[in-house]
């Protein structure tokens, strides 16, 4: 288990080179840069703030010089902003990992639970109900389901706040403050929950229904095992197996996907700062929240290997 890990951990050095090089090109060739859309610069004020930031470097110069920074733990300079890249993310990244975190235990556990209990009872009540459920909440877009919670939850009945993390002026502090952004994260998390919770609980039921055609299982209830041990104890560990895969993408799916809820509920994260960025074209934030979704995606896939070697001691032996 050892020596898999290890391996694992190796690999996820080159693969994190080439996302580099991969992020910094895309953008280095994109047209255009944060100097280019300031349109009330002077041609030569222009030249002199390219030659300040670098700008006027061929691009491989200016990608080296950026890879000397990761290796040094910088990320750059915000040109929007005008303060380093990483004390940018380190302001707003707190506020979605938060965010994303609570979405990811919401909606694995309800996907999970869900799941499960529609494959013990295929094509029931219950399991075309949920089906019906799930493919309804999918059927959204982002923003309309944003905009419909908005106006139902926090227009007309007034429960709960429009957007934003704590009330203007708030100066709470101890659990007070902790039931203010609770009170905020309500609708945000709603949102991502009722997205991402219908194409998983799809993976888990079907998941669960190979795993309780396995002859293992059919061996277990013919010995006289209860059906809850048959279902928790025998079927699940080998219906965990395909969606374990999946969750090597879902926490940088939960940021990145993230960045319309929280622009549209004012959500101080780093999806929100991400539009932003995008319409000046400071293209350093931009490199740097695209790199740090490629880490989260590789450190993602690290433990889904883990997870899928403790689960199927056939994988790590290989």
């Amino acid at each position: 288990m050892r020596q898999f890990i290890l391996r694992r951990v190796l690999l996820m050095f080159p693969t994190l080179l080439g996302a580099s090089a991969v992020i910094f090109f895309i953008f280095a060739l994109t047209p255009g840069d944060f100097v280019d859309g300031s349109i009330s610069l002077s041609p030569e004020r222009a030249l002199e703030l390219k030659a300040l930031y670098g700008l006027d470097h061929p691009a491989w110069q200016r990608y080296l010089h950026w890879l000397w920074q990761l290796a040094h733990g910088d990320l750059g300079f915000s040109l929007q902003y005008q303060i380093p890249v990483t004390e940018l993310l380190d302001r707003y990244v707190w506020n979605s990992f938060l965010l994303a975190s609570v979405v990811l235990v919401l909606y694995w556990g309800l996907s999970l639970l869900i799941g499960v209990t529609a494959a013990v009872r295929p094509h029931s009540w219950y399991d075309r109900l949920v089906t019906l459920l799930v493919f309804a909440a999918m059927s959204f877009p982002v923003f309309f389901l944003c905009l419909l919670l908005i106006k139902w939850f926090a227009v007309d009945l007034a429960w709960l706040p429009v957007g934003g993390m704590i009330a203007t002026g708030s100066e709470s502090r101890g659990w007070a403050h902790v039931l203010e952004v609770a009170a905020h994260m309500v609708l945000p998390v709603l949102t991502l929950v009722m997205l991402q919770a219908g194409s998983l609980t799809r993976y888990f039921r079907a998941s669960m229904l190979e795993a309780l055609a396995l002859d293992c299982v059919r061996t277990a209830r013919a010995k006289g095992l209860k059906e809850r041990t048959v279902v928790f104890k025998h079927a699940l560990r080998n219906g965990l197996l395909p969606v374990i895969t999946l969750l090597g993408f879902e926490l940088p799916g939960l940021f990145s996907g993230a960045i319309v809820t929280e622009k549209l509920f004012n959500w101080p994260g780093a999806g929100h700062i991400h539009i932003d960025t995008l319409a000046a074209r400071d293209y350093p934030v931009l490199m740097g929240f695209t790199l740090f979704l490629a880490v989260l995606t590789i450190l993602g896939n690290l433990l889904a290997d883990i997870a899928y070697a403790l689960a199927d001691p056939r994988i790590r032996i290989r």
